[in-house]
């Protein structure tokens, strides 16, 4: 069996399974009860400052940068 043929049925076969399972990982980790805090900051980001702009810091390491 030639290289090709070899990898061709593997991509067809165990590759397709591989990724398949890896796509529903991802969902069902998004879909976690345990990640709703983490997406609620993440979408709030752009709306943090928008009454006053974002305060000046004097410290290398601000508290939003984490």
């Amino acid at each position: 069996m030639d290289t090709y043929t070899f990898l061709r049925q593997f991509a067809d076969s165990w590759m397709l399974l591989g990724l398949f399972g890896f796509f529903l990982f991802a969902v069902l980790r998004v879909c976690l009860p345990s990640t709703n805090a983490a997406h609620r900051d993440s979408k709030e980001i752009p709306f943090r400052h928008e009454d006053a702009p974002a305060p000046e810091f004097d410290d290398a390491t601000p508290e939003e940068a984490r």
